[in-house]
Formats: C-alpha cells, sequence, structure tokens
C-alpha cells in the first residue's frame, strides 16, 4: 500500500490528473465554439448545422420530422466535418497557446545559458591570464 500512495501521490499522475481535468474542459469549450460560432457561419451556406449534411448511400432516403431515418442509408459527412473543425481549432489553440511560447521560452532560456556559459568561460581565462601574470612577476 506504501508504494502504491507514493504513486499516486508522485508529481506526475498529479500533474497528469490535472491536464485530462483540464483537457476535458477545453473540450467543452472547443464543441461550444464550433457549435455556436461556426457551424451558424456555415449554416449561413446551407443548413443550420452541420449534422444537417449528409448523403443517401443508398436509397431511397426519407427522414422524419424529429430527424430520424426512416428509411435508407445516410452517410453523415457534415458530423465527421464538425469533428474535424473542432480537432483542427483545439490543435491551433494548444499549439499558438501553448507549444509556441513554451518553445520561445525554451530558447530563450538555453540562449540565457549559452551566454552565462561564455561569460564564466571569459572569467576564467581572464583569472587564468592574472594567475600567469602574477606568477611572471613573481619570478
Amino acid at each position: 500500500m506504501k508504494g502504491f500512495k507514493e504513486f499516486l501521490l508522485r508529481g506526475n499522475v498529479v500533474e497528469l490528473a490535472v491536464a485530462v481535468v483540464i483537457g476535458a474542459a477545453f473540450t467543452n469549450i472547443v464543441n461550444a465554439f464550433v457549435k455556436g460560432v461556426i457551424n451558424p457561419l456555415v449554416g449561413a451556406l446551407g443548413a443550420k448545422d452541420l449534422d444537417y449534411y449528409r448523403s443517401c448511400l443508398k436509397g431511397p432516403c426519407t427522414v422524419s420530422a424529429t430527424g430520424e431515418v426512416t428509411s435508407g442509408v445516410f452517410i453523415l459527412w457534415g458530423t465527421v466535418l464538425s469533428a474535424a473543425l473542432q480537432f483542427l481549432i483545439t490543435a491551433a489553440v494548444v499549439y499558438f497557446c501553448l507549444i509556441l511560447p513554451m518553445n520561445r521560452f525554451t530558447a530563450k532560456r538555453k540562449t540565457l545559458a549559452e551566454v552565462q556559459a561564455e561569460t564564466e568561460l571569459k572569467e576564467v581565462l581572464l583569472l587564468a591570464e592574472i594567475r600567469d601574470a602574477l606568477v611572471a612577476q613573481q619570478r
């Protein structure tokens, strides 16, 4: 039990759990954005909702007033398009809001570390020169 407790309380597990919760909340935001903004924009060109975009694969295809398929086989390509849009929006937000700033931060930090290492090297060389000059003076 002690090992299991240590595993659960380890930082990686807790961080992963937080990431899953945040990811789920973020998914809800993206879904709402696609349903509330993207679908109406696409709906301005045709149907009100992407879910209504479909093609009849095996007909005759008929749909009841409630939207249920009563006969035929439909390909629901509007639903796939909606999911693809949600994925693209999620990927874009993750890239531009998380990955890109993190890469810039990492590059800046790496550059700072390189400058610091170069400065330390110059200091060591300068101290070596001073030491050599002092040794030469004592002779």
